[in-house]
């Protein structure tokens, strides 16, 4: 089982942009912060990723493999063995993305 992902979780594009989750959960948290779902909201900021002399960043997340177990308020949570692909705003696949940090309280699958 792997921890699960909250509001308080850092993530990353491949190239170093941060991401950041807005949840409609306020039903459940893991170490006090929401635990978040596959259907939640994730912007990328600060990709600098570049395709020849254009920019191309990363501009969000796409959940693609959330836990196949664990919901929360009727939608399947999110841990460190989910696949998120960050993407452009031209829906282009650039990557999966990282997690660097979550609570290591509360597992899911």
């Amino acid at each position: 089982m792997a921890s699960l992902l909250n509001t308080s979780s850092m993530m990353m594009c491949p190239h170093g942009g941060m991401v950041n989750a807005v949840t409609s959960n306020t039903q459940a948290q893991a170490a006090g912060a929401y635990l978040l779902r596959a259907s939640d909201t994730f912007t990328i900021a600060g990709c600098p990723f570049a395709v020849g002399p254009s920019p191309h960043p990363c501009v969000q997340v796409q959940w693609v493999q959330p836990d196949a177990q664990s919901q929360v308020a009727g939608d399947f949570t999110l841990s460190e063995q989910s696949v998120g692909l960050c993407v452009a705003a031209d829906q282009a696949a650039q990557g999966t993305v990282q997690v660097t940090f979550t609570q290591p309280r509360v597992a899911g699958r």
